[in-house]
């Protein structure tokens, strides 16, 4: 007899533990072990949560190297069927080799269920019989379980399930995460309740008025908003480092529907417009996607959504300054250019139109559908066409952590007919998928590339750009470490070509997420290794950083309302001179619109006890000494970069925490 050291480790989730009884089959090129009761001096405690459990497995003779396990529970007759989630199995043989099998996920019935040993194969390495149908069966059961759907046409497609609870276990909520969101949102409604706002269809009286929804929560940089949020450095400022820093792009001729003359604007340093055209100082922000979008109707008002051009100017202070704003796409006589020279109320709100429009397009394009709906995407495609033993399955595999539970979440609860974002907002209803639709004819796959949307946007040297300087360097960290780990698998580019279970996950994308856009640089096949590395740094990139820059200060940039208003309630001015305080407050929205935006925007900023930040890898994934060192230089140079940037903001009047690696999600998890 051979005796093979059996230790199984539960996880540390707080309802991992069972008290069923749990049996082990060990499965090698050479045979078999028996199906084995795991019973030893813990008795009942050897898989609660957080237990590492060792037994023994004795064979008549050797079985071989060790393919993989067969895992199943069954209940004891007094006891319920429980739900179990081990993390891994770790098995030694009597060769003295140790072979790792990765779970992570929950066994909630009495089927058997197949793991592999944890090393990393592509189908083409899979050479054993066993391994190759243990493969196929995985990959049948994951199509049953992850099923595409259409929310809506010309945008792109979702998991099909209609609650949390259609989701597979392993990609739902922790106890933990479930609670604290539950409680976190419970809290803001109670406390709007109490406080009588979700109900009151009055407009602002005043805006010292507007304390009473935000005194009740602030950051400090909400605090800095509330303060400063009149001013034009402020104002510019936001195209850079706010919640959006996607649309500024460097301004060489102005279009033509935006007919500025050097007349018309007061430059600091005393050059003409195309002066300073010319020398790269001047900037256009472009808000065509929402031109002729229908509003909706709020308390029984029509609400108001332009779709302005701004134009903004580098001083030779590198402030950037707004200069003219015009409100509507078509020049016309009751559509003026509105410039810093006006009244103070034709300017003020001029820029709350503008600031109003922003909320729509970062939140429609920038973030539902940049990050949240294209990590889906990827996340789905992952869980239907790599099996948990491909290389790319346990690289990306933590970067889809929670995001098919908050996603499915979004849909019911801000974009369906009663979801929030419907009910209050301009852009809700039919007009959010008009804008959905617009961005993703638009979209390109340049644009979801720093480096390349950087410069295709011209953005290169603005100064004080910290959106991009932390970007870039993150990307590059993470491109670097992407680059390792596949060129560890694969050797050349033959190897990428001739993957099916890579190539089949690329077309699911390019099917279901980029919506066969060819012409948009999306492409249905990749060929060379260069090609990989860059799409896989895309997939991390957008599910971590890009959606931690365009996520996390929601509340800071808007919990003053008046800095992004959810919507405005009455037309913007048609002639110069007609503005005062009680226009603008009549065009604000109402008290319930303002406290359920804020609400809604403080419950999506809020990180959870079990935030999981970028480089953190609570699930052992990878077993090969390359790889495992990989992540540990991934995660040194992460720790470098957040200690850079956290000495850069001890000198920042507003700090730029949004790309600090210790405060992006590994994942789109909120």
């Amino acid at each position: 007899m051979v005796d093979y050291k059996v230790t199984v480790f539960t996880s540390n989730a707080t309802t991992a533990t069972t008290f069923n009884n749990v049996f082990i089959k060990l499965v090698g090129t050479d045979g078999e072990s028996e199906r084995k009761w795991l019973i030893g001096f813990r008795g009942a405690t050897a898989f609660v949560k957080g237990a590492v459990s060792t037994f023994t497995v004795s064979c008549p003779e050797s079985i071989g190297k060790l393919i993989l396990i067969e895992v199943d529970k069954q209940r004891l007759l007094l006891f319920p069927e429980d739900s179990w989630f081990p993390a891994k199995v770790e098995v030694e043989s009597p060769e003295g080799d140790t072979y790792t099998f990765p779970i992570y996920r929950w066994i909630t019935d009495s089927k058997v269920y197949r793991f592999r040993e944890g090393k990393a194969l592509r189908v083409f390495e899979d050479n054993h019989h066993l391994g190759q149908h243990s493969r196929q069966q995985e990959l049948k059961q994951r199509e049953e379980d992850y099923r595409w759907d259409v929310y809506a046409a010309g945008i792109p497609h979702n998991i099909k399930a209609e609650s949390p609870l259609d989701l597979p276990c392993e990609v739902r909520f922790s106890f933990t995460k479930t609670t604290e969101f539950l409680f976190t949102a419970t809290t803001g409604l109670t406390e709007l309740q109490l406080k009588g706002l979700d109900d009151c269809k009055e407009s602002w009286t005043d805006i010292d008025s507007i304390d009473r929804v935000f005194c009740c929560k602030t950051t400090p940089i909400s605090e800095y908003v509330q303060d400063h949020w009149k001013e034009d450095a402020f104002f510019g400022y936001q195209y850079l480092n706010g919640v959006n820093p996607m649309l500024i792009r460097r301004c060489t001729a102005l279009p033509s529907n935006f007919p500025v003359t050097d007349g018309m604007v007061s430059l600091r340093g005393q050059r003409s417009l195309q002066e300073e055209m010319k020398r790269g100082n001047i900037f256009l922000c472009d808000y065509k996607r929402l031109d002729g979008v229908k509003t909706a109707t709020i308390n029984g008002k029509k609400q108001y959504l332009m779709a302005p051009l701004v134009l903004l100017h580098k001083t030779p202070e590198d402030q950037l300054m707004p200069i003219a704003i015009q409100l509507k796409q078509t020049p016309a006589d009751d559509n003026p250019i509105f410039f810093p020279t006006d009244s103070e109320y034709d300017w003020l709100m001029a820029k709350i139109f503008v600031r109003s429009a922003e909320f729509s397009e970062h939140q429609l394009n920038v973030h539902l559908l940049r990050t949240h709906l294209l990590a889906e995407v990827f996340a789905v495609s992952l869980l239907r066409n790599l099996p948990m033993v491909h290389p790319l399955y346990k690289l990306l595999i933590p970067h889809t952590r929670y995001t098919l539970q908050i996603n499915l979440m979004a849909r019911d609860r801000l974009i369906s007919e009663n979801g929030v974002f419907t009910k209050f907002t301009a852009s809700g209803g039919e007009g959010m998928f008009t804008i959905l639709k617009r961005s993703m004819s638009s979209m390109t796959y340049s644009s979801l590339c720093i480096p390349d949307d950087i410069a295709e946007r011209g953005l290169e040297d603005v100064p004080n750009f910290y959106y991009r300087d932390d970007g870039l360097r993150l990307w590059d960290i993470i491109n670097r470490f992407v680059q390792g780990v596949l060129s560890y698998y694969y050797k050349n580019d033959a190897e990428v070509h001739e993957d099916p279970e890579l190539q089949k996950w690329i077309l699911d994308i390019y099917s279901h997420g980029f919506l066969s856009q060819g012409t948009n640089g999306f492409f249905r096949r990749i060929s060379t290794l260069a090609e990989l590395i860059k799409f896989v740094t895309v997939v991390i990139f957008t599910c971590s950083a890009q959606h931690a820059s365009v996520n996390s200060g929601q509340f800071d940039y808007g919990g003053w309302m008046p800095n992004t208003p959810v919507s405005l309630q009455r037309p913007p001015p048609t002639t110069k001179g007609t503005t005062s305080e009680a226009t603008m407050l009549q065009t604000l929205p109402d008290v319930n619109t303002t406290a359920q935006g804020m609400a809604t925007m403080w419950l999506l900023s809020r990180q959870s006890s079990d935030f999981v930040h970028l480089g953190r890898y609570p699930e052992d994934h990878f077993n090969e000494e390359i790889p495992c060192k990989l992540i540990k230089d991934f995660q040194g140079e992460l720790q470098a970069l957040s200690a850079a940037i956290k000495v850069r903001n001890e000198s920042l009047e507003v700090p730029y925490t949004y790309l600090d690696p210790t405060e992006v999600e590994n994942s789109v998890a909120i």
